[in-house]
């Protein structure tokens, strides 16, 4: 379990340096996405049949970074806008 956080900390670091501008997530944000993009990142390679999502393959750790940042891209559309509203 300890590990799989691990995982999802690393994986949502990556994915906020691979997106380009400031993102206004902190680390709990960080660590969930990451989390949520290895569970997708590993459900797609399982389905490409190159291991369960339990276990460490490149690719279910690239699809989990590719996962990740774009779901930092749908959070930050989701916080951009609220934040856009509340300074009008």
């Amino acid at each position: 379990m300890i590990g799989f956080l691990v995982a999802g900390l690393v994986i949502g670091a990556l994915a906020r340096l691979i997106v380009p501008g400031k993102q206004h997530l902190g680390i709990f944000a960080t660590l969930a996405l990451g989390v949520v993009g290895s569970l997708i990142g590993g459900l797609i390679a399982q389905f490409f049949g190159t291991g369960s999502i339990w276990e460490l393959n490149v690719l279910g750790f690239v699809l989990a970074v590719v996962a990740a940042v774009l779901l930092i891209g749908v959070a930050e559309g989701i916080t951009g806008r609220n934040n856009r509203a509340v300074r009008r």
